[in-house]
């Protein structure tokens, strides 16, 4: 479970996300490598729309930390790698859809290119699983 910790000494967040999240309970640190916006077929969905990617990015986060016994509400911390730091704003309202508050810590960077051309963003994900929920093979 994530908590958010808030100190008055901080600026607010601009985005959706926590500065500071403790992971709390007993479990497993899943780490998940960064996850695109390819289907399960591996073809690149959304292309040139960033809101569309931004979905399936977070439909994958939600599929791999599934795959280790957790849900979207395990991540603690997320990293957002980005081809135009202008999309920020679309990005974070997709965000919301699929992270309840408190939201994970984040980063988010700009840069200059990912594993393909057509790839707007990459995320990739810290989850703390309860132990009672252990996927096969974990």
């Amino acid at each position: 479970m994530r908590v958010a910790v808030r100190s008055d000494d901080l600026p607010e967040p601009r985005g959706h996300f926590s500065q500071v999240v403790v992971a709390k309970g007993g479990g497993r640190m899943v780490f998940i490598s960064g996850m695109s916006a390819r289907d399960s077929t591996g073809l690149i969905v959304g292309r040139g729309d960033v809101s569309a990617q931004c979905h399936q990015v977070c439909r994958n986060l939600q599929i791999a930390v599934a795959a280790a016994g957790g849900t979207l509400d395990d991540i603690v911390r997320v990293e957002v790698y980005v081809r135009n730091m202008g999309d920020f704003s679309a990005i974070q309202h997709v965000r919301r859809e699929y992270f309840s508050d408190p939201p994970p810590a984040s980063t988010m960077v700009e840069v200059s290119r990912l594993a393909h051309e057509d790839l707007l963003l990459e995320i990739t994900a810290i989850a703390m699983v309860d132990d009672r929920s252990v996927a096969p093979g974990t």
